[in-house]
Parts: structure tokens; C-alpha cells; sequence
């Protein structure tokens, strides 16, 4: 997740509830006047068909005056997942697109990292999804009544650990081919003090797809400059659990880490026995001043647990919105001042994206912050693509769920008191 700074306007993101304490179930009360007195913070598609093709696991990168979209899948396909390695720039904050690099110099990826480091765009890690033929398809597949997946490619994913760099999105430079970290997707990176830092991600390919597992991290990297990289040795005292999927923003002189996953799906096996929120997703919110201590702002924020969402920093405020989920994905948006008290918005600052159906609510998007309007003074956040599929429809109908979409939100510039 990039770096963005808020405006500290003080409470003021529309439609903001209160949220019980996390001992008791979060209630949702009415916005009354609090809402009424911000108006302007609605949600309104920049395009719905953007140049570039449908994808999730993308990433996104404000230049200043270039927006830019790389990487990312397109529809999972049991036989052979398209993935991107192409670059897209927008120089009116994402209405149009023009491609500038296809391919690029770095191999197709998603669910990697971009970050703006010194004014050029830093890509990291990832993994490109490839696929052997299963040798035990179909005669040693369990039956379908067990709920195992068997297809007849199997995942063999490459997990990256290289990183790249580019000023222009078109010509790009290798700054290694192998950094101190072991390759990883789903990891989380910012740029904090003037440094990148890298932690968690995970690797080998999940179950549900039909992989072998993977093996989640909670190690953490930094480098000045891309290419050398340092480990940060663990200070004693509390840590977070080993996850993948996990947002990240600095804020206020902390890095800050929000939820995650370490499975995506309890497949065969029933409830009670695996619920993915209880078992596989995380809610807490950690935060670190040097990547080595870290304190755990919360066990359980007011939002549910969920991997594939986005978090970024607006109006001094975390803003979390997006996610996957089962039974059915969550359409909410929070925010918070610290990262220990939670805000529930309301309409019309929610649902994002205006999807009262959770079915049209997205995970694996990304997500920027931007000034537009007069003089660049009014924030808006912008989203990119995203995924809108489930594991239990047939790839036909999920091929439909994969967006090319942008999205605003603009968020108001000052209270009306």
C-alpha cells in the first residue's frame, strides 16, 4: 500500500457511526446529523471499462502527474490463468489510459508489491501462477461429493523476489534479481523514513486452488535503495501471526499493519469444525516505529476479519474498506483516527463502489489517494480493478467478475459548521 498523506480536518469523513469496544459486536446506528454535515463524500465511477483488461492482484502508483496500473491475473482458469506484465499510465486521474509498456522487463506477476520510492515506481515480488498438467487427472480424483478440487493443471507458481524500478512506467531497470528475502506474494511494502520496507507475503501455491499449501512469513526487510537488503532483527515482546494479504500505511511515524489471511477457504471442511473468520482471517491492527517492536493496537478492530481489502491514509484517518469474505464478501468502510477506535461510514460514503449487492463488493483491488479539484486541495480515493469471484461458481460466470473499472470516492475538504 503507498504512502498518502490526510489532511487533518479532524473527524470529518461522511456518515461516521461509533463502534462498540471490541469485547462487545459492533452495532450500526443511524448517521442522524453527524452525516448531514459532510456532504460530498460519495462514491462515483471515474470509467467502468478502463483500456486495460480485467485483473486482481494488480498494483497502482501516483506519480504526481501520471497515475499508473501493472500486473495482476485475469480470471482464474484451471487450465491456464492469463497474467499481466504490462504497464498502463492515465494523465487524468484514471478516465482514460494509455499503455506504455507490454511487455514489460520484469516477468508477468500478481499479487506483488509497487511502491514510489525517490519519485520512480519500485515493484517487488509476486508470483506468476504457472501450471503443470496433473498426472492423476481424472482417474485418481476424489469424488466430487468431497469438496477437494481437482483440475487438470495443477498450480506451480514461481514466487519472485527481484525488484525492479522505472521513472516513466516504460523502461525499467533490475535492481536485483534476488533480494535478501525469499520470494513471496501477497506481502505487504511501504516506504517509511526514507526506506522500503518488506514483510510477510507467503509462498506456494493454497490448497483451494489445488496446490501443495503454502508457508506464511512474518520476517521483515528493509532497503535504501532496492538493491541491498538488511533483515530486521525481532525485538522482544509481541508480534504478529505469520499472514499474507495484510494492508499496510504509515501514519503519524508508524508503520501500520491491518488484517490478512493464512488460508482462503476452509473447502471441504465444515462448520463448526473451520470458519474462515474465526480461522483463517485476521482483524487486528499492529503498528512499528522501526520494523523490530511492535504493539498491538487491537486484537479484533470493528470491521471483520478479511484478506483483500485496502487501507489507506485520508483526512488523518485510516480508511478500510473491501475484502474478501465467506458466505459472502463485506460491502462495509471504516475508518480510524489510531487504529484502535473504529468508525463505521454510512450512505453515502457506503457501500463502496454503491454495491448494496456484497456480490458487486470487490477484493484483491488496489487503491491510491489522490488531490483533485481546485488547485489539488480535495482528496479523493481512487480504486483499480479488482475481483468479484467465488470459489463456488463455474469458471464461465466467474470470467464476468474480474474488473477493469476506477471508482472515486471524494471525500469532503472541510466540515460545514
Amino acid at each position: 500500500m503507498k504512502r498518502t498523506r490526510g489532511l487533518a480536518w479532524g473527524l470529518l469523513l461522511a456518515g461516521m457511526v461509533a463502534v462498540p469496544s471490541p469485547a462487545a459486536p459492533p452495532e450500526r446506528t443511524s448517521a442522524g446529523h453527524r452525516g448531514s454535515c459532510l456532504p460530498g463524500a460519495a462514491w462515483s465511477p471515474v470509467t467502468r471499462s478502463a483500456e486495460w483488461e480485467g485483473r486482481a492482484g494488480l498494483q497502482a502508483i501516483d506519480l504526481g502527474k501520471d497515475l499508473f496500473v501493472m500486473g495482476g491475473r485475469g480470471a482464474f482458469n484451471p487450465f491456464q490463468t492469463t497474467i499481466y506484465r504490462d504497464v498502463w499510465k492515465s494523465g487524468d486521474h484514471g478516465g482514460s489510459w494509455e499503455k506504455v509498456s507490454d511487455p514489460a522487463e520484469w516477468p508477468a506477476r500478481a499479487y506483488f508489491q509497487a511502491v514510489r520510492h525517490r519519485g520512480r515506481i519500485v515493484v517487488l515480488g509476486g508470483q506468476n501462477f504457472d501450471t503443470v498438467p496433473n498426472p492423476g487427472f481424472p482417474a485418481n480424483c476424489p469424488p466430487p461429493s468431497s469438496g477437494i478440487p481437482c483440475f487438470p493443471f495443477i498450480p506451480a507458481s514461481k514466487f519472485f523476489n527481484d525488484v525492479w524500478q522505472s521513472d516513466d512506467g516504460a523502461n525499467w531497470t533490475p535492481l536485483t534479481e534476488t533480494a535478501g528475502w525469499e520470494g513471496r506474494a501477497g506481502l505487504s511494502a511501504v516506504v517509511f523514513k526514507g526506506e522500503i520496507f518488506v514483510f510477510g507475503g507467503s509462498q506456494g501455491d493454497d490448497a483451494a486452488t489445488g496446490g501443495q499449501g503454502r508457508r506464511l512469513f512474518n520476517d521483515v526487510w528493509k532497503s535504501r535503495d532496492g538493491a541491498h537488503w538488511a533483515k530486521v532483527t525481532p525485538a522482544p515482546g509481541p508480534r504478529w501471526a505469520p499472514r499474507a494479504g495484510a494492508a499496510a500505511v504509515v501514519k503519524d511515524g508508524f508503520i501500520y499493519l491491518l488484517g490478512g489471511e493464512r488460508g482462503f477457504t476452509c473447502g471441504p471442511v465444515p462448520a463448526p469444525i473451520c470458519e474462515p473468520e474465526r480461522d483463517l482471517y485476521f482483524n487486528d491492527v499492529w503498528r512499528t516505529r522501526d520494523g523490530a517492536r511492535w504493539e498491538q493496537v487491537t486484537p479484533a478492530a470493528g470491521w471483520s476479519p478479511r484478506p483483500g481489502h485496502q487501507c489507506v491514509v485520508a483526512l488523518d484517518h485510516i480508511v478500510c474498506f473491501g475484502g474478501y469474505g465467506e458466505p459472502t464478501n463485506p460491502n462495509d468502510i471504516w475508518a480510524s483516527r489510531d487504529g484502535r477506535r473504529w468508525l463505521e461510514l454510512e450512505k453515502p460514503a457506503s457501500p463502496p463502489w454503491r454495491a448494496v449487492n456484497p456480490d458487486d463488493a470487490k477484493y484483491d483491488f488496489d487503491a491510491l489517494v489522490v488531490r483533485d479539484g481546485p488547485f489539488g486541495l480535495f482528496p479523493s480515493i481512487l480504486t483499480f480493478g479488482g475481483d468479484r469471484e467465488r470459489f463456488e461458481l463455474l469458471p464461465e460466470e466467474n470470467a464476468t467478475r474480474v474488473d477493469n473499472d476506477v471508482w472515486r470516492l471524494g471525500l469532503p475538504f472541510r466540515p460545514r459548521h
